[in-house]
């Protein structure tokens, strides 16, 4: 017998006050007294967040008494034991004023939320059915608010919810409860098909947005990854939830849908031509989410399976699912025909830029970035370009690299498109409990195309060299060519600027900066005795060469302090790949 659901029910109570009142009803609690916990970490984002310290006040009830309820630690509390298996009600307030894609915001335009910052969870009751009743907000400024979100509305329960509507609606277990987020208010709504199945965009702030074209653009993405890894796609619906502000840009994915914040003027408008690059940014992020449907919310890495919500969940593959992801986020816009060839192979040439600027590359491995993701590469500070190397932008390198490796050492019979199909087969699709271990890419590659990879992974994944992708891309008639980046010569160190202001953020390891006694945070205030602005240091430094020593004037905290510096090169060479004009057929198989 199917065991009675939990029910929630959620409203903003105070909307002007970014408030949301939620309620937590369970049959048939523990008889030794029920715990309760919000999860500390969101999936897809990792990094401890500590959702329970928006929780301003939470008390208990059962049969219309209150019930003693006692803190454990920062997210835990416990119930007092009730008798005669009466429900157990918890009811507690949130402040949500968080505008992210991984928390909750509230206030009188609209509401948004995750599952993991607003529902408590049930400890030792986590498989159990779940029913949200999604609740209109009072005040006329609400009243126009509809509901957009990819949970399922509960259609054989009494009040069950109409799609975009307030009501109840369900979800088979805890882990499926928090994977929907929600959002509430006056948004815009666009549908369209992908292989049969029914996607929506929808879009809470003010814009202008073209939805045709964006609807039209996102069905050749969301059509050519669901026919990439085999139909039928793996959701039987889809929602694309974008906030559209000034400046922002963010993604954050879901087994049925994507969060998205992004820039108003990234969107496209009516009348626009061609592909903007803004425009071009935002689409591959939606690609990126979505491909996550796939490549971490059903393809997992065992360290997720289940997920640990109190704590840190350390895994070494974080390379895979965020690097493959990233390098067929933009791969998608191009063989769907949304990008040009050129077009992406400068995509690529910036990202072995970014990954080449950053000195933490030749000091941190891929696995070891995916381990320390949790302390390091979502807490940067100014040291962080040394520390760090990205598993986004330099997994997306060695996603290539493995591409180009298999395509060419089997005259094009097996690609990296085969072992993603091959790993949604056995690790996706068929539900496998245990997730994916470490060796398990490279011992599916390995099958598919008889190939030892060994030493390739040794160097790629777990050693700090760069990838030869010169070397990988010949074959395919594609020239990695280098040219200088900028023709001044260098300080050895990146600098922000606000307002008139030159202040070091990061003095790069080896660097000229670094070697004069420089740190981040000083403030550059002058260059061989004059004073120098954003506007004037290009000019500055453009009438030296490298070696020149120069003497520099900061403020470290409130003490005025000289340096003597020389000169670095110019800094870090620009990354080009060029097609070559004769026919190749491993090429056109690759980027077709």
């Amino acid at each position: 017998m199917q065991p009675a659901p939990i029910r929630y029910s959620i409203v903003p109570s105070k909307p002007a006050a970014h408030l949301l009142e939620v309620r937590c009803t369970l049959p048939e609690p523990a008889g030794e007294g029920q715990r309760f916990a919000l999860p500390a970490w969101i999936p897809g984002s990792y990094l401890i967040r500590d959702f329970a310290r928006h929780i301003l006040a939470i008390r208990a009830e059962s049969g219309g008494q209150p019930v003693a309820l006692r803190k454990l630690d920062k997210h835990t509390w416990q119930a007092a034991p009730i008798a005669g298996g009466r429900d157990l009600c918890v009811i507690y307030e949130v402040y949500a004023w968080d505008l992210s894609v991984r928390g909750a915001h509230v206030d009188q335009t609209h509401a948004f939320f995750n599952g993991s910052n607003v529902f408590l969870r049930a400890i030792g009751h986590e498989h159990r059915p779940c029913l949200v009743d999604i609740r209109r907000p009072g005040g006329h400024a609400c009243s126009g608010w509809r509901v957009a979100t990819a949970l399922p509305p509960a259609t054989a329960e009494p009040g069950a919810a109409r799609r975009h509507g307030y009501g109840l609606y369900r979800a088979a277990n805890y882990d499926e409860l928090i994977d929907h987020p929600v959002e509430m208010g006056c948004f815009s709504l666009a549908s369209f098909s992908a292989c049969g199945v029914p996607h929506e965009v929808a879009i809470s702030g003010r814009h202008d947005c073209d939805l045709a074209r964006l609807t039209a653009d996102l069905q050749r993405i969301c059509e050519w990854q669901i026919r990439l890894f085999g139909e039928p796609a793996p959701m039987p619906y889809y929602l694309f939830l974008v906030t559209a502000v000034g400046d922002a840009y963010g993604g954050l994915e879901h087994r049925s849908s994507a969060a998205l914040l992004c820039a108003r003027d990234t969107l496209p408008w009516p009348g626009m031509r061609d592909l903007p690059e803004r425009y071009r940014g935002f689409l591959g992020l939606c690609s990126h989410e979505y491909f996550h449907a796939w490549n971490v919310k059903r393809i997992k890495p065992a360290a997720f399976v289940p997920y640990n919500l109190d704590a840190e969940n350390y895994t070494t593959l974080l390379w895979a699912f965020e690097g493959f992801t990233s390098y067929y986020d933009d791969l998608t816009l191009l063989r769907c025909g949304l990008i040009r060839r050129n077009d992406w192979l400068d995509i690529i040439g910036r990202t072995i830029d970014r990954v080449c600027s950053e000195p933490g590359r030749l000091r941190q491995t891929l696995a070891e970035s995916s381990f320390d993701a949790w302390t390091k590469y979502y807490r940067p500070d100014e040291n962080t370009p040394n520390a760090v190397v990205s598993y986004y932008a330099k997994g997306a390198l060695v996603a290539l690299a493995l591409d180009l490796k298999l395509r060419a050492e089997t005259a094009g019979k097996v690609s990296l498109d085969d072992v993603m199909r091959a790993l949604w087969q056995r690790h996706g699709h068929r539900g496998d409990a245990a997730g994916i271990d470490d060796d398990d890419i490279r011992l599916l590659a390995e099958e598919l195309s008889g190939l030892g990879l060994r030493d390739f992974f040794a160097d790629a994944v777990h050693g700090t060299s760069d990838v030869d992708l010169a070397r990988l891309l010949r074959p395919f008639g594609i020239r990695l060519q280098r040219a200088p980046a900028a023709r001044t010569p260098s300080l050895g160190a990146k600098l922000g600027s606000e307002g008139n202001e030159l202040r070091l953020a990061t003095v790069y390891d080896g660097g000229a900066a670094q070697a004069a006694g420089l740190a981040a945070g000083d403030l550059l205030l002058a260059i061989n005795d004059l004073r120098v602005t954003p506007a004037t240091l290009e000019r500055l430094l453009g009438r030296h060469q490298a070696g020149d020593v120069l003497r520099l004037h900061v403020f470290r905290r409130d003490e005025l302090m000289s340096f003597s510096l020389r000169l670095d090169e110019a800094p870090r060479d620009r990354h080009q790949l060029r097609s070559l004009r004769q026919p190749n057929r491993l090429r056109e198989e690759w980027l077709r």
